[in-house]
């Protein structure tokens, strides 16, 4: 609620106000002026007595009257000296608009936390820094200088001001599309997207949240806001930094922490956020959610007037997941009834000409496929809207006439309509009355198939039966003491990492299935070891601080079978790792069986995220790994259901299921060592990252075969 103070402000102090038009503090006073912002506006500068016409004040704690809100246009380090004045007066928000803060160095982190402390002790709410600032188009309140914002009912969450002017212009150009608020987010020192989010969730006037973003605070807040928003309206975001080069570029830009692609793709696909990786997608795709509703089932039906576009439609559809089911007997009757025997009317349905000399035709034929009850939304793709332009004007009338009809249509039968036309650019009257009644219009073929297939993932999200998204991480309650005294021997070592035997301990603490080991400090303790634990064959490893990658430094022999074997690979795997690294400490050898048994090798691997804390991978195991990328994350907590998912979830799931006649391998015992690597990662936030590979699974039970343990900082 405390945002309806900034968001919704009634009054405004510019901090900064100057008689030079070249400045920020110029520009804000004459947009809100020109725009007529419904509240009061205070210019601040102790060396003007007026501007604009607006009487100016020395400083904030100087006006009169209640202010809700100081749009501040000063460098950097004027910003807590200014706050603390805002303080004095009540203030209750604070847009900061200069950059210099923690996207530069130390310094300005150092200058963005005292900026940050300031505001708190005044209680001041804080936009940015680093922001292009905010709107409210419904109050006209402009605090960007972004003239020509058309209103509508999409708000915009952007921490690049040049993405928010090209979404802003491209929304003006080619759609109806318009807004309703837009918040330079910038370095989130103070407000959050969650925060912002949940402001946007309560306003009416908002159908759908577009966002563009670097990377997040708080990211687990903005799930948990996110999942309950995208139960009420559509949320769609851009997420940049998927690459190496693209997350340096992030961090120099905003000082935002972008975590890894495929992390964030599942956080925000658990949160039923619309994920997209083309800039040139967002408009299209938020127009869609917000104007047509989803698809209350997973079919489509296709309306071409022609057989190319029909086609290549229905190719593109189905590689995005859309269902393209073959119409009823009765539909496909009725559409012979009024088209001409060439036409094709299985789906897609191609009029083969039939609308060439009456284009209205398209209206009759949208109702009789729109009836069909397996039918539940129609993509029209072709020339529709420039059959005046392309054969003869007067055919536009029986454009315009099907375009009132189609979108009264929509309406009526409450299935979405969305229309693909070459002619788009040339704007024809038809295809604006079409977007009068809220049906998209795209030019782009590819780009109306995603957005038709978002209202299908939507629809079909929106149909889940929703589990809570469980984000809350209690440690305290699966930590064991023991498990504690291991990772702060560790610490008090000075190590980042456990050694293989403590991993192994650790994890067998939590229950889970990894076989037993000896640590031996010279060859004739291996070999006692070895006949302690069965006399079979067996495994060596080096165990030293020093040495996380064993096999680099030669520190693994297999297959040891004898005790003369067993005192010779010792020998060889300490003199092999002197040698890689003359320092190290040899705390000794890890003596373990060697499993025999056939089945699966996976991964089952965990890191803290720096965006959305603690998760889980799953996939291939081995080299698989690297070479076929087949892995699937979670976030911690994970339950039951969810483990089975991921365990699904893998193109290899076929292995462990039993394909071509195999043996069906325990993948319920995998799904249970999944959760229990989970409770370990909610049990102990120090750990950063956790890789068990590989995990061997078997038709009864799993192994853990190696375990690493990384520690966080």
């Amino acid at each position: 609620m405390e945002l309806n103070h900034i968001l919704d402000a009634r009054s405004v102090a510019v901090v900064g106000a100057s008689r030079n038009p070249t400045k920020r503090g110029y520009q804000a006073i004459k947009i809100l002026l020109d725009e007529h912002y419904d509240g009061r506006i205070y210019p601040v500068n102790p060396k003007e007595s007026r501007i604009l016409g607006l009487k100016c004040y020395a400083k904030v704690s100087d006006i009169p009257e209640p202010v809700d809100l100081a749009l501040i246009t000063t460098p950097a380090k004027t910003i807590p000296a200014i706050l603390a004045d805002c303080g004095r007066k009540g203030v209750k928000g604070a847009v900061v608009i200069a950059g210099g803060f923690r996207e530069v160095g130390e310094e300005g982190r150092r200058l963005e936390e005292d900026m940050v402390a300031e505001a708190r002790r005044q209680h001041i709410r804080l936009i940015g820094p680093n922001t292009s600032g905010m709107m409210n188009l419904k109050s006209n309140l402009n605090l960007v200088g972004m003239h020509d914002v058309p209103r509508g009912e999409v708000a915009l969450l952007s921490q690049s001001g040049n993405m928010a002017l090209t979404l802003i212009t491209e929304a003006r150009l080619k759609s109806k599309l318009g807004f309703t608020y837009y918040v330079g987010v910038g370095n989130e020192a103070d407000i959050r997207f969650h925060e912002y989010l949940a402001f946007l969730r309560r306003d009416p006037d908002t159908k759908a949240v577009l966002m563009y973003v670097e990377g997040m605070k708080d990211g687990r807040s903005f799930l948990a806001e996110a999942r309950r928003t995208t139960q009420e309206k559509p949320v769609v975001l851009l997420k940049s930094g998927r690459s190496d080069t693209g997350r340096r570029s992030a961090g120099s830009h905003t000082g935002a922490l972008a975590g890894g692609w495929e992390v964030a793709r599942t956080a925000f696909g658990q949160a039923g956020v619309v994920l997209l990786t083309h800039s040139d997608e967002l408009i299209p795709v938020v127009e869609a959610l917000a104007c047509q509703p989803p698809l209350e089932a997973n079919r489509l039906a296709i309306l071409a007037d022609g057989g190319g576009h029909a086609t290549i439609a229905a190719d593109l559809l189905s590689d995005l997941g859309v269902e393209i089911p073959e119409l009823s007997p009765r539909t496909q009757e009725r559409l012979r009834e009024i088209l001409p025997f060439t036409a094709s009317v299985r789906n897609p349905v191609d009029v083969a000409g039939g609308t060439d000399a009456d284009p209205s035709l398209f209206a009759d034929c949208a109702r009789i496929i729109l009836e069909d009850p397996g039918v539940s939304g129609l993509l029209m793709v072709g020339l529709f809207g420039g059959y005046g332009i392309r054969f003869a004007e007067s055919l536009a009338v029986g454009e315009e006439e099907a375009a009132h009809r189609l979108g009264r249509l929509s309406r009526e039968l409450g299935k979405p309509v969305i229309v693909h036309s070459l002619f788009a650019p040339l704007r024809p009257h038809a295809l604006e009355l079409l977007r009068h009644y809220r049906i998209p219009v795209y030019e782009s073929l590819d780009i109306a198939c995603r957005a038709v297939a978002e209202l299908a993932h939507y629809g079909r999200y929106r149909r889940q039966e929703q589990r809570p998204l469980e984000l809350e991480l209690r440690p305290r309650d699966k930590a064991k003491p023991e498990g504690q005294r291991i990772l702060e021997a560790a610490r008090r070592e000075g190590r980042g990492f456990l050694l293989e035997h403590e991993a192994r301990q650790l994890l067998r603490l939590h229950g889970l299935p990894v076989p037993p080991e000896r640590l031996a400090a010279d060859p004739e303790e291996a070999v006692a070891a070895w006949r302690e634990l069965g006399g079979g064959r067996v495994v060596l490893k080096v165990v030293s601080p020093q040495i996380l990658h064993k096999s680099d430094a030669g520190g693994v022999k297999l297959g040891l079978a004898d005790a003369e074997a067993v005192r010779r690979a010792w020998q060889e795997i300490a003199d092999s790792a002197r040698a890689f690294d003359p320092g190290a400490e040899l705390r000794g050898v890890l003596v373990t069986p060697q499993v025999e048994a056939e089945g699966v090798e996976v991964i089952v691997g965990a890191k803290h995220d720096e965006q959305f804390g603690p998760v889980i991978m799953f996939g291939l195991g081995g080299i698989m790994v690297e070479v076929m990328r087949d892995v699937v994350f979670r976030l911690v907590p994970l339950d039951r259901p969810q483990a089975a998912e991921m365990v699904r979830a893998i193109r290899g799931y076929p292995l462990l299921a039993g394909a071509r006649g195999r043996t069906p391998l325990d993948t319920a015992a995998l799904e249970r060592l999944l959760v229990v690597c989970s409770e370990v990662m909610e049990a102990y936030p120090e750990i950063a990252e956790m890789d068990l590979n590989p995990v061997l699974v078997q038709e009864e039970g799993v192994a853990v075969l190696d375990a690493r343990v990384i520690l966080g900082g």
